[in-house]
């Protein structure tokens, strides 16, 4: 057995016992109910990712919301795009560096955070488990986003 395999006791293909399906209805499961406190909003979930990365930092260059949201630019791209059509984020190309363009929040954008700062607690509300046990899942989920990122990079 390989060092980098651990044995799993019983049938380790049952799907009730799959990491990946777990996370997988509970993304699906989790994404509905935001999607239906973030449609009057006028925003998508990846949309509301976005914004929340510019209400802590704003102004952003593109590539530090990507790093911070781990996206590529090709996914990046239609969601500044759509912000900016609404009348939420504003870019301006950077005097010292052309190449680089900064995300910058609009009024509409600042004022629309007072919204959106419900969100959390109804999403709470809406999952009916209290705040500890979901606290407690950021945290694991926090370790194991970290694992899986880790386990993607070559060893050096």
């Amino acid at each position: 057995m390989s060092p980098n395999t651990v044995e799993i006791d019983g049938n380790p293909l049952l799907l009730e016992r799959q990491v990946c399906f777990a996370l997988a209805v509970a993304n699906r499961s989790v994404l509905r109910i935001y999607r239906r406190l973030l449609d009057p909003l006028g925003l998508t979930h990846p949309q509301y990712l976005v914004m929340l990365a510019l209400w802590e930092h704003a102004p952003l260059p593109v590539k530090d919301i990507g790093a911070l949201l781990q996206l590529d630019s090709a996914t990046l791209s239609p969601l500044l795009k759509r912000l900016e059509s609404n009348g939420f984020i504003q870019r301006r190309r950077r005097d010292d560096d052309e190449r680089s363009v900064d995300i910058a929040l609009t009024e509409a954008g600042a004022q629309l955070r007072t919204q959106a700062l419900k969100i959390p607690g109804q999403v709470v509300a809406a999952l009916g488990v209290e705040l500890p046990v979901l606290e407690e899942l950021h945290a694991v989920l926090t370790k194991v986003n970290a694992a899986a990122l880790a386990a993607e990079e070559p060893a050096g």
